[in-house]
């Protein structure tokens, strides 16, 4: 019986072999044919690795090459999940250090994917620590940190860039792509360790990014945000604004705004702290704008600095509107009404004119348009044509109100006077340079429009050193100078009224008259108790031109030196 059942099992035994035999001969073939493709995807995971090399970004100077911005290294932390027995015991080591939480760690050690980041560009005392933790399946990658070494000092020009080292605000992001860099990689080749073998065939270097070379200058970027922050404190202002230009060539020298921020913590500031106000507010500017109405009298020979006119005493009607000196004064030459900045009589002399006058110095002087500075954000404020006017404009508008500016332009708007009557557009950048100091763009100054001419400038230097020496603008005088300059205080509109209680103080002006080497406007939001441009805002004025002369002169004898050492060394 025995016997005879044995090749009947051995049939099944060799059937069954065979089925499966060919059971599997189709699935290898299904699998060769239709998922190779798959499953060597997989195996090269496993056994490759592509690596991006991370780029230095480019270092952000003064004009005196002194660095703005610069990189640091910086180690940022990684895990192959599939290596780390106790994650949850992991995650509670880590959030401990860093300060994050553990459930964050958790999720992110709980992915399935090969490799994950898990902190980027650790704080050094964080780093050391969790080298300590030594634990399987965690790792370390070398990055860069942007790192900012005057923390403060024209941040809203700088900008900054994120942790992926991409600009996120100021010429960090304007200027990013030259900033960046271009990133490079290497194929590493895994055993069954994991252990990593570079393949020298398949290796791209990155490319390091341009530097850029700021017009600015550290010294007296520095000088002018002491003075405005002293300013912003003491007079309890809601917001300051302090631009400093060469008035011949249009280089931005310092820039400054409060509040502000320290960019190497930008995550913990305010997003008002971040705005440029320079040139992305605007506001009406009081007084100050009354240099249009003056320029265009001249100009076009309507008045003599002699001219004589009757400010009524304090009191002038208007249209339906009465108009009022902040002092009552009877009778004043053209120039004494400059001098006392008499709303009364500037309005007589804007009746002379006539609104078209009136609007087109203004545009001539750039108000209404963008200055074109190369910063991003700027806008155009408002400037009325004469068909938008009402019929007490001509009482307002040359009077800077019914007519919005920036600080940009008031700036670049005096400048023109000082540079003979030349405007100007205004820059920040100086040129971008790669690393080897190969110039890849540079940038000139660069001559908008003539504004009034010669004459009407030397003329109107006249006036606006009578307002600083003997006006409204003698907290700007300056000793061993003559400087220049006009005053405004502006009603701030609230609910669509003149409030009597807020106010935009201004002062702007340049020195020395004869030979104009600065060219500054500082405007102070919502000061308090203390209000008037004359007294709020031509005191900075004082000092930052004061200090920065004093600079200047030391930089021109230290060139003195240097070129004589050059002779001598040359003979």
């Amino acid at each position: 019986m025995f016997i005879k059942k044995t090749p009947n099992r051995l049939r099944a035994v060799i059937s069954f072999l065979l089925l499966a035999l060919f059971f599997f001969s189709i699935k290898l073939i299904l699998i060769q044919i239709f998922r190779s493709d798959h499953l060597r995807k997989i195996a090269q995971k496993q056994h490759n690795l592509l690596l991006e090399l991370e780029p230095e970004r480019g270092i952000i100077y003064d004009r005196h090459m002194r660095p703005l911005s610069t990189n640091l290294p910086a180690q940022s932390l990684y895990a192959v999940p599939s290596k780390i027995k106790n994650k949850n015991d992991l995650a509670e080591k880590l959030a401990r250090i860093t300060g994050q939480s553990k459930d964050s760690f958790l999720d992110r050690l709980n992915r399935k994917k090969a490799f994950i980041w898990l902190a980027r560009k650790l704080p050094g005392r964080q780093y050391e620590e969790i080298k300590k933790i030594n634990s399987d399946g965690l790792g370390f990658r070398r990055e860069t940190k942007r790192y900012y070494p005057n923390a403060q000092l024209a941040s809203q020009i700088i900008g900054f860039a994120g942790l992926d080292n991409i600009g996120l605000e100021g010429i960090e992001l304007s200027f990013d792509k030259y900033l960046k860099g271009k990133l490079g990689w290497c194929l590493l080749l895994r055993d069954a360790k994991q252990r990593g073998i570079m393949l020298e065939e398949e290796f791209v270097p990155s490319q390091d990014g341009n530097d850029i070379v700021l017009t600015i200058d550290e010294t007296i970027q520095f000088i002018a945000e002491r003075a405005l922050d002293e300013t912003f404190k003491k007079h309890n202002a809601r917001g300051a604004t302090i631009v400093v230009i060469n008035p011949k060539t249009g280089e931005i020298l310092a820039l400054a705004n409060r509040p502000t921020f320290d960019l190497n913590n930008f995550d913990n500031s305010i997003a008002e702290s971040h705005r440029n106000r320079a040139i992305c507010d605007f506001y009406e500017p009081g007084s100050v704008f009354k240099i249009v109405t003056a320029s265009a009298a001249l100009e076009e020979n309507k008045v003599q600095e002699t001219d004589k006119f009757f400010c009524e005493n304090g009191s002038y009607k208007v249209a339906n509107h009465i108009l009022h000196d902040y002092r009552p004064h009877g009778t004043l030459t053209f120039k004494e009404v400059m001098m006392q900045s008499s709303n009364i009589g500037v309005t007589k002399v804007a009746q002379i004119l006539g609104p078209e006058l009136v609007y087109k110095y203004a545009k001539l002087f750039g108000f209404g348009s963008l200055t074109g500075i190369d910063l991003p954000g700027e806008v155009q404020g408002q400037n009325k044509p004469p068909e938008k006017w009402s019929k007490t404009s001509i009482g307002a508008v040359p009077i800077g109100q019914e007519v919005c500016v920036t600080a940009i332009q008031l700036v670049t708007a005096i400048s023109a006077i000082a540079n003979d009557g030349v405007l100007m557009r205004p820059f920040v950048i100086k040129r971008i340079q790669d690393k080897k100091g190969e110039i890849i763009k540079e940038f000139h100054p660069q001559e908008i429009r003539r504004v009034i001419t010669e004459k009407t400038a030397a003329r109107m230097k006249d006036i606006l050193a009578a307002v600083v020496a003997e006006g409204t603008g003698r907290g700007g005088q300056i000793p061993g100078y003559r400087a220049a300059g006009k005053t405004g205080t502006a009603q701030k509109v609230e609910n669509g009224v003149y409030s009597h209680s807020k106010f935009t103080a201004t002062f702007m002006g340049f020195v020395p008259v004869e030979d104009p080497k600065l060219a500054i406007v500082v405007s102070v939001d919502e000061p308090h108790p203390a209000y008037l441009g004359g007294t709020v805002s031509a005191p900075v004025f004082k000092r930052v031109a004061e200090d920065s002369l004093k600079y200047l002169k030391s930089l021109e004898e230290m060139e003195l030196v240097d070129l004589n050492e050059n002779k001598r060394a040359a003979r």
